[in-house]
């Protein structure tokens, strides 16, 4: 994910930045429709309010980045989409010049997250899908890292569990397919440069380690299990049986 580009050049000293052509106020300060080409090669057309951006419009970069949405005195506030130089798009809220509120962010690499944010990270509840393995993170953010509760689904399994500093922690549980569950928890150790195979600087690194408990078959409650039955049965009634069920009806109602 990139952020570069996303600084507008300030259009706050008026007529003597840049060119532009549209409507004006009054006093003459740029107020309505315009399009503007500002000195550093970047480019705006839309919407004016007193010499600022505001309303709706566009601004391109000259590295090829750009953003269509909602201005607020010169900042993107509102609904837009960013387009950064990377070919990474945000497609979402925006507060005060930063990603903030709900939001979809599609990366270059295929990966894509719909969820909250906050001051361009992601933060609160969001799904994150990985695009090489097809797994998904469903759960809570902070600052950007998966943090609390979240389940980590993947093909023919899913990890439920917490979460701290973006890795599984404490309690939790691998559910699987096949109609098992192990729980188990998630403890802190040590791996040496030697046992990861790396050749860095870092001699000790501190990961996470699954610890079993028991492995359980997964029960299934009767009385739940006997009303989604019911529930797929009516649902599936063939057309030529609603007159039936409509005399019954009325006959109980007699």
């Amino acid at each position: 994910m990139s952020d570069a580009g996303s600084d507008e050049l300030d259009e706050e000293q008026g007529q003597g930045v840049g060119t532009y052509a549209g409507e004006r106020n009054e006093l003459g300060e740029r107020h309505g429709e315009g399009e503007a080409n500002l000195p550093n090669g970047d480019t705006y057309k839309g919407s004016y309010e007193n010499n600022k951006r505001n309303g709706m419009g566009t601004y391109r970069f000259t590295n090829g980045a750009r953003y269509i949405g909602e201005w607020l005195r010169n900042k993107k506030h509102g609904q837009g989409v960013f387009i950064y130089p990377d070919g990474s798009k945000y497609d979402g809220s925006w507060v005060d010049d930063q990603r903030s509120g709900k939001g979809f962010y599609y990366y270059v690499n295929g990966d894509v997250y719909e969820g909250e944010w906050q001051n361009h990270k992601r933060h609160g509840q969001g799904a994150y899908i990985y695009h090489d393995t097809g797994s998904r993170y469903e759960g809570t953010w902070k600052e950007g890292l998966r943090e609390g509760y979240g389940e980590l689904i993947h093909r023919n399994h899913k990890f439920v569990g917490k979460f701290r500093d973006d890795k599984p922690s404490g309690q939790g549980k691998y559910i699987f397919d096949i109609g098992c569950m192990q729980t188990g928890d998630y403890i802190l150790v040590e791996q040496s440069a030697d046992e990861r195979g790396a050749h860095d600087d870092e001699e000790v690194k501190v990961i996470p380690k699954w610890r079993a408990k028991d492995i359980r078959e997964i029960v299934l409650d009767p009385i739940e299990d006997l009303e989604k039955s019911r529930e797929f049965e009516v649902e599936n009634l063939p057309p030529e049986n609603d007159d039936y069920l409509n005399e019954e009806e009325g006959e109980e109602e007699d």
